[in-house]
């Protein structure tokens, strides 16, 4: 069977393509995300998973408050397939997995599961970032092993470990890293309640609700460099209006 193309991969082809036209030469500045994701019919996270990709990949640059621009467009030479899984197609899988995880398990938790559960919750708190990741970690894994189903914990640990395992996952979450802690605290509690309330449907949404922040998060951690070029383009064309 053809492995399905991922569509990042289509938003890097494109880029490279033109690269290659000469559409975009080296020292070039590409267009923005926004565009890029116009022109391609697909989403802006899309569009930042194949920008991290060609940069892992050292064909372009990403410059904060400046823009993105090609460095060296030989430099792909098949290596796409190296990166494998990105954070925001792991996410979307994760969405989808563990609300149904989520709801499986407010039906079948037991009391010293949730004393767990909670005890993770209090690590979280804490002003230690590598212990409260390491708590969000175990917190969704435990939520798994409530379930009773053995397969779902695979699936859900195997879904972890791509994001440490992949190159463009584990790139984009670590350029996110840090902030909204008090936030995925309380997204956690709200699933929390629901399994301790034993109610599916609820727990579902949380997770859903929890994962759709998350994806949101990473998103604006790294939006903020292309505003930040934006920004820079606007001063550098005012400045040149008043030399004029």
């Amino acid at each position: 069977m053809a492995q399905a193309e991922k569509l990042y991969r289509r938003v890097i082809d494109f880029a490279v393509a033109q690269m290659n036209a000469g559409t975009f030469p080296i020292g070039a500045r590409l267009p923005t995300e926004r565009e890029l994701a116009e022109s391609l019919a697909v989403s802006r996270a899309t569009v930042r998973e194949a920008m991290v990709a060609l940069e892992i990949m050292g064909v372009v640059e990403i410059r904060k408050g400046s823009g993105i621009y090609v460095v060296a467009p030989s430099a792909l030479n098949g290596r796409v397939a190296a990166l494998d899984i990105g954070a925001f197609e792991l996410l979307e899988a994760r969405r989808s997995i563990e609300a149904e995880v989520a709801a499986l398990a407010a039906q079948r938790i037991a009391a010293d599961e949730l004393a767990e559960l909670q005890a993770l919750l209090d690590v979280m708190t804490q002003k230690d970032i590598a212990a409260s990741e390491r708590a969000d970690r175990e917190f969704h894994l435990c939520i798994a092993k409530a379930t009773g189903n053995a397969a779902m914990v695979s699936v859900v640990t195997d879904l972890w470990n791509m994001r440490d395992r992949c190159p463009l996952a584990r790139t984009i979450h670590q350029r996110a890293r840090g902030g909204d802690e008090l936030l995925r605290l309380e997204e956690h509690r709200t699933v929390f309640d629901a399994l301790r309330a034993k109610d599916p449907d609820h727990a579902r949404q949380a997770m859903r609700d929890h994962l759709d922040a998350v994806i949101d998060h990473l998103l604006a951690k790294t939006e903020s460099d292309e505003l930040a070029a934006v920004r820079q383009r606007s001063a550098e064309l005012r400045g040149r209006m008043l030399v004029k």
